[in-house]
């Protein structure tokens, strides 16, 4: 284990036995450590920055709520995961129950998508590179994954994160961590043809 990594997972455990004892003031530390990646982490899963903003905040509270039942044999970044891949797994089966109008879906009344009506800003050049036609691809690409696959191999590719990590925050194996990780880029792969050729 690298040195910067292992003091890390020490300062966090310091602080959640501080917070655990009292010290609210610890949970600023653990949000100034870990709110960078678990909203960029949030931001993957959900593909919508607001939401991802509103799921951090419920993260970090229930941190909060249930710093006394913290397992100091865990790394807390695990454990920080695991409630973030909950919430994220409860947005969705919200959102499957309460659709939200796209605005990739089409104006009944004009027949044009309702994204067609929001008046364009003019990028720059560095933000019409960021947003190509290839990027945007791998995003939906992505985006569209079932839901099993998707939180595996955001945790995997964009959290750096290893198969026992990612099986400790989704209750699973090692090895069914592989399998959904090599269904996920076989999708991936199937879907991006064109843009892999």
């Amino acid at each position: 284990m690298n040195r910067p990594a292992h003091e890390s997972d020490e300062r966090d455990r310091a602080d959640m036995l501080r917070l655990a004892s009292g010290h609210d003031a610890a949970l600023n530390e653990l949000i100034e450590r870990h709110s960078p990646k678990l909203f960029n982490y949030l931001v993957r899963s959900l593909q919508n920055e607001a939401d991802a903003a509103d799921l951090a905040q419920e993260t970090f509270a229930r941190v909060y709520h249930n710093r006394s039942k913290f397992d100091a044999e865990l790394k807390f970044s695990t454990w920080l995961y695991s409630i973030a891949s909950n919430l994220v797994r409860t947005k969705f089966r919200h959102l499957s129950r309460h659709p939200e109008l796209s605005l990739e879906a089409a104006n009944p009344q004009s027949d044009t998508e309702f994204r067609e009506t929001i008046p364009a800003e003019q990028p720059t050049p560095s933000e019409a590179l960021q947003n190509s036609e290839s990027s945007d691809a791998v995003r939906r690409a992505i985006a569209d994954l079932p839901e099993e696959l998707r939180t595996p191999l955001i945790l995997s590719e964009y959290e750096e994160l290893s198969h026992s990590e990612i099986g400790n925050i989704l209750n699973c194996s090692p090895k069914a961590v592989e399998t959904r990780l090599y269904r996920a880029r076989k999708q991936l792969r199937e879907a991006l043809t064109k843009w892999l050729q």
